[in-house]
């Protein structure tokens, strides 16, 4: 049994075992909030909390609510950060949801999960159609956001070559 929570301080060690891992993986932080330096943890958490209340947030960045996906024992599988609303630059290469599973919990079926649990927070916060992108050398998560009921929409190519799925779910 697995379950979304809003980032909180009684889960401080767990969350810095999930971002130590990331990080001496080596692979792209995804979210972009879990690049967030945590060793200022409540620091950290107020950011996060004004993300969602769009509180002192540099131009351009959207509203956006992040929450961790734990297992019954509280590790923290995985994160997800729902932005409110798209920019242009969203609308191309960013989407509503942005997600990742810590390397040790992949292929396990909890992006899966995860994405599902999602779409219920982004239909809270009144998203009726939410979009979902990855990089086109990306199957896992393409499989996954498929799995999610994922519509194809055409393509985005950034500057540097890279090719972006895009994907729209209805939530209903």
């Amino acid at each position: 049994m697995v379950r979304l929570v809003k980032p909180n301080v009684e889960l401080e060690k767990e969350y810095l075992s999930f971002y130590e891992e990331w990080k001496e993986s080596g692979e792209d932080m995804v979210p972009w909030v879990i690049s967030q330096d945590p060793s200022d943890f409540p620091k950290m958490l107020r950011l996060l909390s004004n993300n969602e209340r769009s509180m002192g947030q540099p131009e351009g960045r959207v509203q956006n609510s992040t929450f961790w996906l734990v297992d019954k024992s509280n590790k923290v599988l995985g994160a997800v950060n729902i932005r409110h609303q798209l920019t242009p630059h969203l609308y191309n290469a960013g989407g509503h949801i942005g997600y990742g599973i810590r390397p040790s919990e992949r292929l396990k079926g909890y992006a899966t999960k995860l994405l599902e649990l999602s779409l219920s927070e982004a239909k809270k916060i009144g998203i009726k159609e939410v979009l979902v992108v990855c990089d086109a050398d990306n199957m896992g998560s393409e499989r996954t956001i498929m799995k999610n009921g994922g519509r194809a929409d055409a393509d985005y190519i950034e500057d540097d070559g890279n090719i972006i799925k895009r994907y729209w779910i209805d939530i209903v």
